[in-house]
């Protein structure tokens, strides 16, 4: 009895432009599939449009998949370089019959399709006598069959059947010599040992034809597996009406990279009941028959509730890595060493209420400024003479304290309560002074990330 073949996934974006919430869903999907089943993860970069392909949308693809944490096997393989294999194969399929010549001209085909719409396109050339082919540049086609059906026993669709009579046969590689885009994925395909397809589903009208062409080489079909696109909260296909469309925006807006794992997996896929998972889980339960056959829908509140969850779960090293990659993502100068020192104590307290990293950064403006804090003005306002004169107090009676949140608490207390106050009456100078703001996090918390020293600084200046 033989083992089964190992898994052999693959996601191949054209580098035309920023990689699209849906091309990183169907990397996802094609990542989490080989990688639960100790399988190959390849990539492949599908630049034979040279006029619309760049360097820079490569880089942009690649940056875009490393953000969201999908690593891929081997080096990333380009279309375009293997041309002459692509050729080559065409050439054998010439040479074997499966393919003809085709002399017939672009323009002469507009007329044909002109004279004859809604027909499908068939050579004249297909059956045509080698003896009266001219010497002349030529197309080569394949030689597709002209009756029965194709069948594509898709593993989200269930049986697709296609009539061949509606299919034409398509040109493999063109009367300059360069391949089509529809051959080149099927040679690529079958030399990278590709074993699954998981593709969006406006690629399954071209299943059929590319399964032809296994046919016509004698190549074993892959599993394909055509998911639904992404749609937008109307119901209609995802474009940039709907805001955000691009990896690189949700990394803008600061969506940490394993919720965004968590949260694109479970748009359009789906185990049981589970919402909220990490990536051991999703690797382990991910199949293809949990894809639905409906479109899914983007959700901004789901995906913050996901992103939530997945904040207040990570570790402080997570998380601070989490951190560094948004603020480059943004353009934003990376923290310092005095502000990763302060930051890193506070997470424990800010990381339980953020839903985004801009939410928990903007709650972490205490940790990340430096002396003199200036106040803004709701702040300022409550830095009155009678104010300033408690935080005089409490600045003399802090200086030989435990620093320890219940100690700090009972010091506050007794000061307030010296002055016929609640704690609530001294927390707003508090804040004003530790952070300049009047909306933070529990002073007490500052105060221990802070630490004594800094602390009792920030105070004295307001006291000075």
């Amino acid at each position: 009895m033989h083992a089964a073949a190992p898994v052999v996934t693959r996601f191949a974006p054209s580098p035309t432009g920023y990689l699209h919430i849906g091309g990183a869903r169907t990397a996802l999907f094609n990542w989490l599939y080989a990688r639960g089943r100790g399988g190959k993860f390849l990539l492949r970069i599908e630049d034979t449009d040279r006029a619309r392909s760049t360097p820079q949308a490569t880089e942009a693809i690649l940056q875009g998949l490393t953000w969201l944490g999908l690593d891929w096997d081997g080096d990333p393989i380009s279309q375009f370089a293997r041309a002459e294999r692509h050729a080559e194969v065409a050439r054998q399929m010439l040479d074997a019959g499966t393919a003809y010549p085709c002399y017939t001209t672009a323009d002469e085909i507009a007329a044909w399709r002109e004279a004859n719409p809604n027909q499908v396109f068939q050579s004249p050339w297909r059956d045509a006598d080698p003896a009266t082919r001219p010497d002349a540049p030529y197309a080569i086609r394949l030689r597709a069959p002209l009756e029965g059906v194709t069948v594509i026993r898709d593993a989200v669709q269930g049986d697709v059947t296609f009539r061949n009579d509606q299919l034409d046969d398509m040109v493999l590689l063109r009367s300059d010599g360069t391949p089509t885009y529809m051959h080149a994925v099927v040679v690529d395909d079958h030399d990278m040992g590709v074993t699954h397809i998981i593709r969006g589903d406006d690629h399954l009208t071209n299943a059929a034809r590319q399964a032809q062409v296994y046919a016509a080489n004698g190549w074993a079909l892959p599993v394909f597996a055509h998911i639904p696109l992404i749609h937008g909260t109307d119901g209609k296909k995802l474009s940039k009406r709907h805001g955000a469309v691009g990896l690189h925006e949700f990394a803008a807006m600061g969506y940490p990279a394993a919720a965004m794992r968590n949260y694109l997996a479970r748009l359009g896929w789906s185990h049981g009941d589970d919402e909220l998972f990490d990536d051991a889980k999703a690797q382990a339960w991910f199949d293809l028959d949990g894809i639905g056959k409906a479109p899914a829908r983007l959700d901004f509140k789901k995906l913050e509730h996901v992103s939530s969850h997945h904040i207040a779960a990570m570790s402080d090293d997570a998380l601070m890595a989490e951190i560094k990659a948004f603020l480059t993502a943004t353009g934003q100068p990376p923290l310092d060493a005095t502000q990763r020192s302060r930051l890193v104590p506070a997470l424990g307290a800010l990381k339980q209420k953020a839903r985004t990293l801009p939410q928990l950064l903007e709650q972490a403006h205490f940790a990340l400024i430096g002396r003199p804090v200036q106040p803004d003005e709701k702040a300022a306002g409550s830095l009155d003479p009678v104010s300033v004169g408690i935080l005089s107090e409490l600045t003399a009676a802090l200086q030989h304290a435990k620093w320890n949140r219940d100690e700090l608490e009972a010091v506050a207390q007794r000061i307030a309560a010296a002055h016929g106050l609640g704690l609530g009456k001294i927390a707003a100078p508090l804040r004003a002074a530790l952070a300049g703001r009047s909306s933070t996090p529990s002073v007490f918390d500052m105060m221990l990330a802070l630490g004594r020293e800094e602390s009792l600084a920030r105070l004295a200046d307001v006291a000075a």
